[in-house]
């Protein structure tokens, strides 16, 4: 068994042929795991090479830690006026903002003002003036883009944005698209949470598991699938308990900046990374009810919730 961050593949002592080849890497601060299968191990060595470059190029442009990317370029000029910026950035903009209209806001790329306040590994959240003050400066509607024109400004000073919510699911979107281009029609692409699948395992479906959010080594649901894209949202990845209990994780509520806590986990099931990762962080502020009403209104992606008592919930495509 082989695990993956938030999602399990599981192959249960299936063969492995020689043409399967496997890697485990490290970019944008998560594990990368990617299987694939081809005749050529020349071709598959450079689909494992194209994909490990393609998650540290998106890491070098999207990170807001990294001082030279394109985020923290625009993080610093953008409340100045107009600022360039490239087609995939723009790109990419577009679809976070047509989540938080979707969602009435429950993402927000401007969450990072709340965000940069909250130390996982000290165990350090800010306080209730800290989150007033920041939550001021979180509302989407000050990320003015125009996508045409390749170029943004942000509407007041202080504004920052952060694309964790969505930014390794195109990652992984990316990196699919160098694999096919080579000629791979067999392969499993995962970063953190998310995952894409290329067609099956040679005939079988891929297997995969969807961690329960309480219990370090046990399995909540297993998915026999292929050809689609699967991102979860949890609780557990990275968080502290403080010490009257509350649990602080890193996906906030941009209302309020806290950490929300309707729910323990989501998992979406959709035709592209980046759609799951965007919904997956939308739905797991949004809680059960609202969560399943959007997600029941777009039939392309399916929904699993663990809600904070820690039960089971699917949308209707998934109701048996």
């Amino acid at each position: 068994m082989l695990r993956i961050s938030s999602l399990v593949v599981l192959f249960l002592g299936l063969p492995v042929a020689a043409a399967w080849h496997q890697h485990d890497g490290e970019a944008m601060g998560t594990r990368i795991h990617i299987e694939l299968w081809h005749e050529q191990p020349e071709v598959a060595q450079a689909g494992i090479a194209a994909v490990m470059a393609e998650m540290t190029r998106t890491d070098q442009q999207m990170s807001p830690w990294i001082a030279s990317s394109e985020l923290a370029r625009i993080n610093s000029d953008a409340s100045n006026g107009w600022l360039p910026i490239s087609a995939e950035m723009s790109k990419l903009l577009a679809r976070s903002l047509e989540f938080s209209r979707l969602s009435d806001g429950a993402f927000d790329i401007t969450f990072a003002s709340a965000g940069f306040l909250y130390d996982y590994r000290a165990g350090q959240h800010p306080d209730r003036q800290q989150l007033r003050q920041a939550t001021s400066r979180i509302d989407w509607h000050q990320v003015e883009l125009d996508e045409q024109g390749s170029r943004l400004r942000f509407g007041k000073p202080g504004v920052v944005i952060d694309l964790g919510g969505i930014a390794k699911g195109h990652a992984v979107d990316n990196a699919i698209a160098r694999l096919k281009a080579l000629g791979i029609a067999h392969a499993l692409v995962t970063a953190g949470g998310d995952t894409r699948l290329i067609g099956d395992r040679r005939g079988r479906p891929w297997l995969v598991a969807i961690k329960d959010p309480r219990a370090a080594d046990k399995e909540a649901v297993v998915l026999p699938l292929a050809d689609v894209a699967v991102s979860t949202s949890g609780d557990y990845e990275r968080y502290f308990v403080a010490e009257d209990g509350s649990r602080y994780h890193h996906i906030l509520n941009p209302k309020t900046g806290d950490s929300a806590r309707l729910v323990q986990s989501v998992t979406i099931v959709g035709p592209d990374a980046t759609t799951t990762d965007g919904y997956s962080t939308t739905v797991f502020v949004l809680g059960v009810e609202r969560g399943l009403a959007l997600i029941d209104q777009h039939p392309e992606v399916e929904a699993l919730i663990i809600d904070a008592n820690h039960k089971l919930h699917l949308s209707r495509g998934l109701t048996p």
